[in-house]
């Protein structure tokens, strides 16, 4: 039976180093990290998100600055907020909350963020660093992912990674990232040939597709590590990942659940690439 790697216990631990941090350097430099969040129109799920990254800013010590626009609001309305927070010097971090409505164009929303500012790690700018292998602020689920790894001591080096899903929020940094630590990495995707046969040479499985329970047992070397970031909701309303945990959990060395898993992680993490932010807008070394 495998071990569970719980995002709950280390997305604690973290929030819990970047609040110690955060009161440091309040006391030291007399000035505290801040974090903008941008919400355009009424998307439940937006408002829910954008409430839990709130409080978790509050719990930590991290001033939250939160601004809402109508769902009618123009780009030009919204890059020039962008603007006003780039130029914001109390202002740390500016997150815009996706997705945005159809008449704007994310792409030119999020490219106007400046890259020192860019918690979400989504900037071309970081982008390019994380492809280089170079210091850079890193999108909140793969650097979450990482930090599961290694917290869980996952030998990474030299390991097969299989990676499922080749999105630009998850998939592709997180082959970057596996890079980084000298894994062997193998992006499969809708068109790979023989998924599960490509999926068992894999020493650490990341599902991140979109589609409740893909990944089962046959797709699963004995003792491999399954990160399952994937969160679908079933017609009955209940929540399950990319990864059938019953049958996996049988077969796998350690794994993931949903919910409970990868979640907790990505908000840990934007806490913790804001307070790397504000270090680096004010020349702190870490």
């Amino acid at each position: 039976m495998a071990k569970i790697i719980s995002g709950k216990e280390i997305s604690a631990q973290i929030r819990e180093e970047v609040k110690d941090e955060v009161a440091r350097i309040t006391e030291v430099t007399g000035y505290t990290p801040g974090l903008a969040v941008i919400q355009v129109g009424e998307n439940p799920a937006s408002t829910v998100y954008v409430n839990s990254k709130k409080r978790a800013c509050e719990q930590v010590g991290i001033k939250s600055f939160g601004y809402h626009l109508p769902e009618e609001a123009s780009q030009e309305e919204l890059l020039d907020l962008v603007d006003q927070l780039n130029n914001d010097i109390n202002v740390h971090g500016i997150l815009c909350q996706l997705p945005l409505p159809d008449h704007m164009d994310e792409s030119k929303v999020l490219n106007a963020i400046l890259p020192e500012k860019d918690v979400d790690g989504f900037h071309p700018y970081n982008v390019g660093l994380l492809s280089q292998g170079k210091k850079s602020l890193v999108p909140c689920t793969p650097a979450g992912v990482l930090e599961m790894l290694t917290r869980t001591g996952i030998d990474i080096s030299g390991k097969e990674c299989v990676i499922v899903g080749r999105s630009n929020i998850v998939g592709k940094p997180v082959a970057q990232l596996m890079l980084s630590k000298n894994a062997t990495v193998t992006i499969a995707h809708s068109r790979t040939v023989d998924l599960p046969a490509v999926c068992r040479r894999a020493d650490i499985l990341i599902a991140a597709v979109g589609r409740p329970k893909l990944i089962t047992s046959d797709y699963i070397k004995t003792g491999a590590t399954v990160i399952d970031v994937g969160i679908n909701r079933t017609e009955e309303g209940k929540l399950v990942g990319d990864v059938d945990f019953e049958s996996v959990s049988e077969v796998a060395g350690h794994i993931t659940p949903v919910p409970g898993g990868v979640g907790p992680m990505t908000i840990a993490m934007l806490l913790s690439n804001t307070l790397e932010a504000f270090k680096k807008i004010n020349g702190i070394s870490s």
